[in-house]
């Protein structure tokens, strides 16, 4: 059963946790070669079985009224993929949400629809491998 754990951007267990991901060669060529950063202002939302780590999302607050998902990883495909994400993203919205917050996403094109199911909307951005998306 998958548990979702919300750590700030400093949190000592955030480093523990995801230092052994975030260092693998391959996760960094699944986040196009991009190394994952982080600071004070960023929330970060991990999808945890057991004592493994299946994905995470890190959101960064950029005022009082604005946050950003941006590099985020999920270590699955299809199904399992669409669970882990949507588990991880209500509880981003429930932090973030629509009355308070304008949440944006740098989604990977592949979990647009996913997204969508949680009411983002595309924006007229979008690239090769990314779209942004807002709610």
């Amino acid at each position: 059963m998958i548990q979702i754990i919300q750590l700030k951007g400093k949190d000592k267990r955030l480093y523990r946790l995801l230092a052994p991901l975030v260092m693998d060669p391959d996760v960094i060529r699944a986040n196009n070669n991009y190394p994952f950063k982080t600071s004070e202002d960023y929330v970060w939302y991990i999808a945890v079985d057991g004592k493994e780590v299946k994905g995470f999302i890190p959101v960064e607050q950029k005022s009082k009224k604005k946050a950003v998902i941006n590099n985020y990883y999920v270590g699955a495909e299809n199904t399992e993929r669409e669970e882990i994400l949507s588990d991880l993203l209500p509880a981003i919205i429930k932090d973030f949400g629509p009355e308070s917050w304008l949440l944006h996403s740098i989604t990977l094109v592949q979990d647009k629809e996913i997204f969508e199911k949680f009411d983002f909307t595309s924006m007229d951005k979008k690239w090769t491998r990314y779209v942004k998306m807002y709610r």
